[in-house]
């Protein structure tokens, strides 16, 4: 006779999942209401700030980790959010999409994240396939969106007024002024300029801005002192041929104002393999102020965009909108900030090292 098969005991350090009721069970609350609480739903307002402490610090402290698939099945969402980015690797992206996790994974909501390159049907599929998958709503980096979406979308670096579109744009004017004046400030006249790439999102916005201060600061923009970012890479390489090409101009000038930082570095590499010494001979000023600026030789005068707290403000749009927490906004404006550092110097000084060589 067989025997009967015996349960196969539980390891010795197995501990009990900690559910729902577990947590209300040792507050003496209903499970609704740590629910409520938890979740963050319209219903929580009605619950006391020091209950809801209470209720905080007795999840810590019993470990507990919401049912995702419970929760899903319950109020018939999927708590997922689609981030649509040009690029996940560069300075700029990752930054940006940095902010939107922090957001996002305290709010415990997913994200799926896809790449397009700026190429039109990529964005089309990526799109669809995203909403397929039950997203709730999009938040695009980096990406000119023309049309209507299908679902709620907060676009970081978006400049097309569509309806249904949360835009999160840097104050470009109050951004470059900031930049304008600092060169002009140091007595720069013959400053260089660096286009960003046509397909760049911030690419003709800047550039409008950048038109329309020199004018007012009486500053000229030479035809031969502006070079046009075309290559699609994203390192300090994207700025090393155009900084070499307006070199071979042989064309003076006393600054470079790039399009944003890695252009600037690259830039500044050119600048030297010439023999030129920044800021010594040439000051240069970024755009961004990514991680790298700062550990650039010598350090990069930049504007500031807040990449990261941008990416956090586009989650927490989106997640207020997709809540009801609060109503449709089309632009948020966030205000930049300019960072002096050691790669620009006035143009008297500039002289004075240029002439002790």
């Amino acid at each position: 006779m067989t025997p009967p098969l015996k349960k196969k005991p539980s390891p010795a350090n197995e501990q009990k999942r900690v559910t729902l009721k577990s947590v209300a069970d040792r507050l003496g609350l209903t499970p609704g209401t740590v629910s409520a609480t938890l979740n963050n739903s319209p219903a929580a307002r009605s619950i006391p700030a020091h209950t809801k402490a209470r209720i905080f610090e007795t999840a810590r402290e019993l470990k507990y980790r919401p049912n995702f698939f419970a929760r899903t099945l319950r109020v018939r969402r999927t708590f997922t959010v689609g981030v649509i980015a040009e690029e996940i690797g560069d300075a700029y992206g990752s930054q940006v999409i940095s902010g939107i996790e922090n957001y996002l994974t305290r709010q415990n909501y997913f994200f799926l994240t896809v790449v397009h390159h700026h190429d039109p049907k990529l964005l089309q599929t990526y799109s669809q396939i995203l909403a397929e998958r039950g997203v709730e709503g999009f938040i695009t980096v980096d990406t000119s969106i023309l049309d209507e979406p299908s679902l709620p979308t907060v676009a970081v670096a978006g400049h097309h007024k569509v309806k249904g579109v949360t835009n999160i744009v840097l104050d470009h004017k109050r951004a470059v002024r900031l930049a304008l004046e600092h060169l002009k400030s140091q007595g720069h006249e013959r400053i260089a300029f660096l286009r960003g790439q046509p397909f760049s999102s911030d690419s003709e916005e800047r550039w409008n801005c950048i038109v329309e201060l020199s004018q007012e600061l009486n500053i000229r923009i030479r035809p031969e002192l502006t070079v046009q970012i075309v290559d699609r890479i994203s390192t300090p390489e994207v700025g090393f041929p155009v900084t070499q090409e307006l070199l071979a101009r042989n064309e003076p000038f006393t600054a470079i104002f790039a399009y944003n930082d890695i252009s600037a570095i690259g830039a500044m590499w050119a600048l030297r393999e010439a023999g030129l010494r920044v800021p010594n001979d040439v000051s240069v000023v970024g755009f961004d102020d990514i991680p790298g600026a700062a550990f650039a030789e010598p350090g990069l005068t930049t504007v500031r965009q807040p990449l990261v707290r941008m990416g956090e403000i586009a989650a927490q749009t989106l997640v207020s909108l997709l809540e009801e927490r609060s109503g449709y906004v089309p632009e948020i404006a966030i205000e930049p900030e300019l960072v002096v550092r050691e790669s620009t110097a006035p143009v008297a000084l500039a002289k004075a090292f240029s002439s002790s060589r």
